[in-house]
């Protein structure tokens, strides 16, 4: 029987609006296995997103349960839950959030830094080696493509050796031939380190790439399917 490494209960998000409470999720139950790739599709507003946002403690349900490798997410505080996605977690999202006034080296380091890692310098730049940017280590995001700096990005995430990867749209602000390399080196990250990989995507042709799509709709589950990839 495959692990759960993540685990929601009739989990809910309900936010203040201008007009009154905004219900966003509506009692989400699903679980995750271990080294599954997991697709979030449907249509913008149907709450892929803040999904995903719960997934990774980013945004706290208001009811409900979500579980992350054991932990119970909604019972943590903030520094808790920061210290969990440091060890646990990696996430990338569509418009990269690099530090401006930091190298791509000082970018992926410094989280490696903050977990306590020695090596950090080291496994940052073989992680930025391993994406395809060797030679742009000392580069500044503002002297790299957009390309350039979602590798930066995705090494950023994969360099903690997380057991789950988030990714919220990617390649959403890429051009076709970026976004492609973008979501090669995204898949293969998730090969080469064994991580659990849950995806929010427009694309249906990145969607049949994992193991299983759930489509979402008015901020609850509206149905689920394997791929023909979970066949292979």
């Amino acid at each position: 029987m495959p692990e759960t490494v993540l685990s929601l209960r009739e989990a809910r998000l309900t936010l203040m609006g201008n007009a009154g409470p905004v219900e966003i999720l509506r009692g989400i139950t699903m679980d995750v296995a271990r080294g599954e790739t997991v697709g979030l599709v449907g249509p913008s507003g149907s709450g892929k997103s803040s999904l995903l946002m719960l997934m990774g403690g980013l945004e706290r349900a208001t009811g409900g349960s979500v579980m992350a490798l054991g932990h119970d997410l909604t019972a943590m505080n903030e520094d808790a839950l920061a210290r969990f996605r440091l060890g646990n977690m990696g996430v990338v999202f569509q418009s990269f959030h690099l530090i401006p006034t930091m190298t791509a080296l000082e970018n992926v380091a410094t989280p490696l830094e903050l977990a306590g890692r020695r090596d950090a310098f080291a496994r940052a730049e073989e992680e930025l080696r391993a994406v395809g940017l060797g030679s742009r280590l000392d580069h500044y995001p503002s002297q790299m493509s957009g390309g350039e700096q979602q590798r930066v990005a995705l090494a950023r995430a994969a360099a903690p050796r997380p057991a789950i990867l988030l990714a919220d749209e990617p390649t959403g602000n890429l051009d076709g031939a970026n976004g492609d390399a973008i979501m090669q080196l995204l898949f293969g990250l998730r090969d080469r380190h064994g991580a659990t990989l849950i995806l929010v995507t427009h694309a249906p042709e990145l969607a049949a790439r994992c193991d299983r799509v759930i489509r979402l709709s008015d901020g609850g589950i509206e149905r689920e399917e394997l791929t023909a990839r979970a066949a292979e």
